[in-house]
């Protein structure tokens, strides 16, 4: 399977979450994967950070946010210009899927973790 660079959107470095579990998945399956969350942390031996940085040749970013806090990433990440961008059961945003066609970026309601366990990420 080919490394596919993957930015969590939306990660926590607590184990009952999801975006923990998509991280550590994500690792154990070798791509690589980088993380911004509302708070500082690690998962995996990637660091969570604060701070939306600049980013490119990002494969996917997977959205573990709900829609209201994904507007203040728009911009974020029609600029990461990524080839895809995943919204995870609970983070479906209509408004976000046009702004995405817009900026021809992929976008697919799926989850994280069914993809990577069935091989099909």
């Amino acid at each position: 399977m080919k490394n596919k660079k993957t930015l969590v959107l939306g990660a926590s470095s607590k184990p009952d979450r999801y975006s923990y579990k998509a991280i550590t998945m994500l690792v154990e399956k070798g791509h690589s994967v980088l993380a911004i969350g509302q708070n500082a942390g690690e998962v995996a031996e990637v660091k969570i950070r604060t701070k939306a940085i600049p980013l490119s040749n990002i494969d996917t970013i997977t959205l573990y946010l709900n829609p209201a806090r994904q507007r203040d990433y728009y911009n974020y990440i029609v600029e990461t210009k990524p080839k895809r961008v995943l919204f995870n059961p609970g983070t479906e945003n209509p408004e976000l899927y046009q702004l995405l066609e817009l900026n021809n970026i992929k976008s697919e309601v799926a989850c994280t973790l069914v993809l990577l366990a069935t091989n099909k990420y």
